[in-house]
């Protein structure tokens, strides 16, 4: 009976030490549809504590394609910053990654930055260009992308369902705050 008991105490302590270390990956994709390159950087932060978890820099030349290091299957939140020659942030786009989270495809255009995030469950569908629900809100890219900036962190809109499509963010336009 000790024998068991140390046994279970052991594992206990196996999983305590290995906790984290059997998250899935979250495989990204980036690709360009542009006329020209672009830069974009991609930063993922801890829900909760803020901390970086992710921090990648690319120079997307026109029609190729990137494959960025996988993320971790953890609840964070991943931004996707496009800038255009002069350094100047064109668009951003934020998402919920979560251990649901299968793949992760960054669409680039000269007139827009497109998020499409998959999660287990989901049916292989259009992802961004599908209706958005209810409570969500999601232009993708109905503005033209360098219409406004954000100097603001994420915007109150988030949904916390880990199932759900996350939703993509467009930084706060003087027409947003109009009604």
């Amino acid at each position: 009976m000790a024998a068991l008991v140390g046994l279970s105490g052991c594992l206990e302590a196996l999983e305590e030490h290995y906790q984290g270390s059997f998250q899935g990956l979250v495989p990204i994709e980036i690709h360009s549809e542009a006329e020209r390159h672009y830069d974009l950087t991609l930063e993922a932060y801890e829900s909760g504590t803020n901390r970086r978890t992710y921090d990648e820099s690319y120079t997307v030349t026109a029609n190729q394609s990137a494959s960025p290091p996988h993320l971790d299957a953890v609840e964070q939140t991943l931004r996707v910053v496009k800038y255009g020659r002069d350094g100047e942030e064109l668009a951003f786009r934020e998402a919920t990654i979560t251990p649901n989270t299968k793949f992760v495809n960054v669409k680039l255009t000269d007139d827009n930055l497109i998020l499409d995030v998959r999660r287990s469950g989901e049916p292989d569908g259009p992802g961004p260009t599908a209706e958005p629900e209810p409570d969500e809100s999601v232009t993708n890219g109905s503005e033209p992308a360098g219409s406004a900036t954000n100097e603001s962190g994420p915007s109150d809109g988030e949904t916390g369902n880990g199932d759900a499509p996350a939703p993509e963010r467009e930084p706060p336009s003087d027409r947003d705050s109009t009604t």
